[in-house]
């Protein structure tokens, strides 16, 4: 068994179209962690002089499950999430691109199945207000919608690059920094 932990390609590749877009992901997840940390900062400063604030807790589950979706995004377009190859491994080479297909088409729908859910989350929560702010709760699982919709146009770019011949991943954000 072996796990692929190899992240994006050589620096040496051409430069990929969603540079911006991935810089942004990246700004916006930048933004969110010191929102997050201001926020808790807030909460306990303010607790340990006695006045407790009744909306950081609650503002930082909102921000958590933001910064969670925006890590899977970096994480989804860096192709940097942990691999288990242990039956890929055993599959002739031959076979190999027809099994990435359909391992990337399992990755495809896991993503629709989030933004389709989500979509319903939001819904049913649209009219549900949070305890210490005044928000729907709604807003805690819009992250989900667009983490689900990367992942799957990321699937269907690894498919595709797959066929192509084109070596696994790499056009993502990392490579691009650097």
């Amino acid at each position: 068994m072996s796990i692929d932990i190899s992240g994006p390609a050589p620096a040496s590749a051409a430069p990929r179209p969603w540079t911006l877009g991935d810089r942004v992901l990246c700004a916006v997840a930048g933004v969110f962690v010191v929102l997050l940390l201001g926020t808790v900062s807030a909460g306990v400063v303010f607790r340990a002089v006695g006045h407790p604030l009744s909306w950081t807790d609650e503002a930082a589950g909102f921000l958590m499950v933001g910064l969670a979706c925006l890590g899977w995004m970096v994480a989804t377009r860096n192709q940097a999430h942990i691999r288990i190859r242990f039956f890929q491994d055993m599959v002739p080479r031959r076979a190999s691109p027809g099994f990435e297909t359909v391992l990337q088409a399992g990755v495809a729908l896991f993503g629709a199945a989030v933004a389709w859910y989500s979509v319903h989350l939001m819904r049913v929560n649209a009219d549900v207000e949070a305890i210490s702010m005044p928000l729907a709760v709604a807003w805690m699982y819009v992250p989900l919608l667009p983490a689900g919709l990367l992942t799957v146009v990321q699937a269907l770019i690894e498919i595709r690059r797959q066929w192509a011949g084109a070596p696994r991943g790499g056009d993502g954000l990392v490579r691009d920094a650097r």
